[in-house]
């Protein structure tokens, strides 16, 4: 809500179309539009002038015909109030006639001494200025000197001079424009043209997705770096990942919405395991208990004794996405050890994860870390910072409108209570804004809906950031809990991301 974007002209939108002819001035294209952004944007571009693009040009052809019915007729009237029979070429650039070689000397000696003020010499001023009168037969003073050394026009003579030339320079901006346009030229895929006319405060152009590669580093000698082949001195110095991420959680904790559902350990060991790389203990309250069904409270009272339960902490990939496949594995791994809970760290999880939330007995906790993390050794390891945050899953309920549509309503979002070792459903205060993809393709999120629940005011934060009035009607669509109605995709799936006021999001995928 704080920030205003612009919008860019679709290729695959009418107005892009209109632009695109625009440029190329060519024809509008005909075809359908669907706003499609798959197409692309219509983009600045950088022409390539060449000789043989000018000759090719039949253009040229055709605009100088056009603009010669509109000069010679132009021409040939100047002629006539000057008496004269020029050419196109020898048309003067002023409308005016030049003085006598001599006059004109006179004209510059006098401005240059005046130029000295004071100091001017008033018998050599005198004596020039009575000079100028008897060549030119006029009667100046030193007051009323004309800045050029020419006599002006007729005012009829002047307004035929301005017509022809004002004609002469659109003919050339007419020409050189065919020949930028008609020429070879080159995208400037980062300057796609804006469309003046509307503000996006989201989408449609924010695109989310996961890329699971690693980045290669080479050397000073642009090489590849092979890990397996460091001697130990120069890169393999550098502190491992994972015993950096540990290090990190131990002194960091798992932060959740509220402050008082931090998980913080009291020892954090590494564990020998394939995908659990360590063991956790924090505690929890005294009336959480372990069962079957997962960690659960046997009162909403405060706990009056506390448990201290295991944690089996798993780590996802540097650079890359945890799936849900992991998550099943590391989970089992966990109950044949006799965890209590599953602790998973990543930078990202792919949407099916949102949907795993427990194997058995063993709940699964999903912390994102934070970004910053991949700066390893210039963070500051200070624990204020909230490097790893659980946000748990969100209570979306999809309602039918028609037989065709359906909307979305978010009750809240569901968060694990470490102290009591309950899973409490909290209301949509907690949530900054959501985000529908109306047709999910399982490879990117678009978003395609936007609604703002906010802190404080949000309409007055929006009013401020776009700096004019909102309609309070459309705002109320924006500012709710439940969307409006969409129809059903095609694919038979819909992505919903919800995201809290500490800039932590999720994402779950429904079919409908």
């Amino acid at each position: 809500m704080g920030a205003r974007y612009p919008y860019f002209l679709l290729a695959d939108s009418r107005e892009g179309q209109l632009k695109e002819a625009e440029v190329t001035r060519s024809a509008p294209s005909s075809q359908p539009t669907h706003g499609n952004i798959r197409h692309g944007f219509v983009y600045e571009r950088v022409p390539h002038i060449t000789l043989k693009s000018i000759a090719n040009n039949a253009e040229i052809d055709v605009i100088w015909e056009e603009w010669q019915a509109k000069l010679e007729p132009l021409a040939a009237s100047l002629n006539a109030a000057r008496g004269q029979q020029w050419e196109e070429w020898e048309i003067p650039r002023h409308a005016e006639g030049p003085w006598p070689p001599a006059a004109a000397r006179l004209l510059d000696q006098l401005q240059a001494e005046q130029v000295r003020g004071d100091d001017a010499n008033a018998r050599k001023l005198a004596m020039w200025l009575q000079e100028l009168n008897h060549t030119l037969t006029r009667a100046y003073t030193l007051a009323d000197l004309p800045d050029r050394a020419a006599e002006p026009w007729p005012e009829d003579a002047a307004q035929l001079h301005a017509a022809w030339w004002q004609a002469r320079i659109a003919r050339q901006q007419a020409i050189d424009a065919s020949i930028a346009a008609k020429a070879e030229f080159e995208y400037l895929y980062d300057k796609p043209y804006e469309d003046k006319k509307r503000v996006r405060v989201a989408g449609p152009f924010t695109v989310e997705s996961l890329s699971p590669h690693r980045v290669l580093g080479v050397d000073e000698n642009d090489e590849l770096i092979d890990p397996l082949k460091e001697g130990g001195v120069a890169y393999g110095e550098e502190q491992d990942f994972t015993q950096m991420i540990l290090e990190t959680l131990r002194v960091a904790g798992v932060q959740q919405a509220h402050k008082e559902d931090k998980i913080d350990f009291t020892s954090l060991v590494p564990w020998p395991g394939d995908l659990v790389c360590a063991e956790g203990r924090f505690v929890a309250g005294g009336q959480g208990v372990v069962v079957a069904g997962g960690l659960q409270s046997t009162s909403h009272q405060p706990p009056a004794t506390s448990t201290e339960l295991r944690a089996a902490i798993f780590i996802g990939p540097e650079f890359g996405t945890v799936t849900r496949p992991d998550l099943v594995q590391a989970a089992r791994e966990a109950g044949d050890a006799g965890f209590d809970v599953l602790v998973a760290c990543a930078f990202n999880y792919e949407a099916h994860t949102t949907e795993f939330n427990k194997l058995g007995r063993i709940p699964v906790l999903k912390a994102r870390m934070n970004a910053d993390l991949h700066m390893a050794g210039e963070l500051k390891n200070t624990g204020k910072g909230n490097l790893f945050v659980i946000f748990g899953e969100p209570d979306i309920d999809v309602l039918p409108v028609t037989d065709n549509q359906v909307r979305v309503r978010i009750n809240g979002v569901d968060v694990f209570h470490p102290n009591t070792g309950e899973v409490r459903s909290d209301g949509p205060e907690g949530i900054a804004c959501w985000f529908i993809d109306t047709d999910y393709n399982e490879e990117s999120f678009f978003v395609r809906h936007a609604y703002f629940l906010g802190a404080n005011d949000p309409y007055k934060a929006l009013k401020t950031t776009l700096k004019a009035e909102i309609d309070e009607e459309a705002w109320a669509t924006l500012n709710s809990d439940t969307s409006r109605p969409f129809a059903k995709p095609a694919s038979g799936r819909i992505a919903v991301k919800v995201i809290n006021h500490l800039g932590d999001e999720v994402m779950k995928v429904f079919r409908v």
